[in-house]
């Protein structure tokens, strides 16, 4: 069952989401705000310092690492665990999952370029960089997603 989950999430990583149930007129909803008070909760209530993008991407680098830096556009292996801020964990590749970044969610198209090989670190995820107001498998719609990752490489 882990497996199977671990590979739908991937998929959900690849594919972008969207619903035919939704009004095509009604603008999504705008989680900013409320994305933005809960990172900077979860940051205090776990003594944890981040850096914020101009995209409201936060991000940690507990290791920079020292290999190849990758672009947007690159392939990357990367070992991850992914959880909300409950700490409720919804993926996870210890092993790690090879990828073209201009195929995932737009919080790693931004946030994996911040590491080079070796590198690691969390990347704090607001709902407009992730899924939006689209339920995705045990994701919530407007939900904060966590990342530890590690980039293994860039190929």
């Amino acid at each position: 069952m882990k497996h199977f989950l671990s590979a739908l999430f991937a998929l959900t990583l690849f594919i972008s989401c969207t619903s035919s149930d939704k009004n095509l007129n009604t603008p999504p909803k705008d989680y900013s705000a409320e994305n933005d008070k809960e990172i900077i909760d979860y940051l205090a209530k776990n003594n944890l310092t981040a850096q914020k993008t101009a995209s409201g991407l936060y991000y940690i680098i507990t290791e920079p690492g020292t290999g190849k830096q990758p672009t947007a556009t690159s392939s990357v292996t990367v070992a991850y665990k992914g959880y909300l801020t409950n700490k409720k964990t919804f993926d996870e590749s210890v092993n790690g999952a090879t990828f073209p970044l201009n195929r995932v969610i737009a919080g790693w198209t931004e946030g994996i370029p911040l590491f080079k090989e070796g590198g690691s670190g969390v990347l704090l995820i607001p709902a407009h960089l992730a899924y939006g107001d689209n339920n995705v498998s045990t994701i919530p719609a407007g939900s904060v997603l966590i990342f530890d990752v590690k980039l293994i490489s860039v190929n």
